[in-house]
């Protein structure tokens, strides 16, 4: 029998807060913030973090899958058919998650685990909604639905992390719910232009690919 006592609830407290502390500072600095920053938001010493989270690794790790959590767990009240960017937007605008939607931001603009998790669910949201508005009659059907979403969601969120501060410089979570309306303001005209009123005005690039892709393989040889 394991003679490990459960972690006494000050220690998950502080654990807790640590963390969201943590979450706050790489938000707003980027994730490489020291470790010392965020002890000194806490209150607390170097020592302590490693003490609950073993290293920074751990201690982003553990930041990952709480952020990915209650975003998963809020989204379905907040994701709408204007893409990646339109549920940021209003999910900065639920009370208290603004540095949430900042440390999404910032793990989508350093790479890694979550960031491939993120924008994989993400794909996986838009193709549902897509296919909701096809069986609607309001979006035209695609020769490929799952790859027509992986197109506009990683173009919402490219053109959005073109306007991110550097990875290593400050950004005011206070002004992110704002700054983002802003933005997607910003985008409203063009892209309903560009979805309703086709860039070319005719299928000729269009159809020379399609042919393409039904021609039979040719040797390097022939």
């Amino acid at each position: 029998m394991s003679s490990a006592r459960p972690p006494a609830v000050e220690d998950l407290t502080t654990r807790a807060r640590i963390r969201e502390a943590a979450i706050r500072r790489f938000a707003a600095d980027g994730m490489e913030a020291p470790l010392r920053a965020i002890a000194a938001d806490v209150g607390a010493s170097p020592a302590l973090i490693l003490h609950h989270f073993g290293s920074r690794a751990g201690l982003r790790e553990a930041c990952d899958e709480w952020v990915l959590a209650e975003v998963s767990a809020n989204k379905s009240a907040v994701l709408g058919p204007g893409g990646a960017t339109a549920m940021l937007t209003q999910l900065a605008h639920v009370e208290g998650y603004a540095h949430l939607v900042a440390y999404l931001l910032r793990c989508l603009q350093s790479g890694g685990k979550l960031a491939t998790r993120l924008l994989d669910q993400l794909v996986v949201d838009a193709q549902t909604y897509l296919g909701e508005a096809v069986e609607a009659g309001s979006v035209r059907p695609s020769r490929d639905p799952e790859a027509r979403a992986r197109v506009l969601t990683e173009t919402a969120l490219g053109a959005l992390l073109l306007q991110l501060p550097g990875r290593d410089e400050h950004l005011d979570v206070s002004q992110l719910p704002a700054w983002l309306q802003a933005y997607s303001n910003r985008l409203i005209l063009p892209l309903l232009e560009i979805y309703t009123e086709p860039l070319l005005t005719d299928s000729s690039l269009l159809d020379a690919y399609l042919s393409t892709l039904h021609e039979p393989h040719r040797s390097s040889h022939a």
